[in-house]
């Protein structure tokens, strides 16, 4: 993939992180303890997809100095 592609889809992650953020807020105050629990695990899971193709744009060289 290119890099104007990861770059569109950690914009695409942050908006959805944003979203989701929002109903976590909703399905706290509704008491709704399973879903609450869901939406924390996606926004995790956005959050390390994020790293991964944060880590993508960096040039090769410090690529494999940050893997260490």
């Amino acid at each position: 993939m290119g890099k104007k592609r990861y770059k569109k889809g950690i914009e695409s992650l942050k908006k959805e992180i944003t979203i989701h953020k929002g109903k976590l807020e909703e399905a706290e105050r509704r008491d709704n303890v399973g879903l609450a629990a869901y939406y924390k695990e996606e926004i995790e899971n956005m959050k390390q997809n994020i790293k991964k193709k944060q880590l993508k744009l960096l040039p090769r060289s410090k690529r494999i100095k940050s893997n260490k």
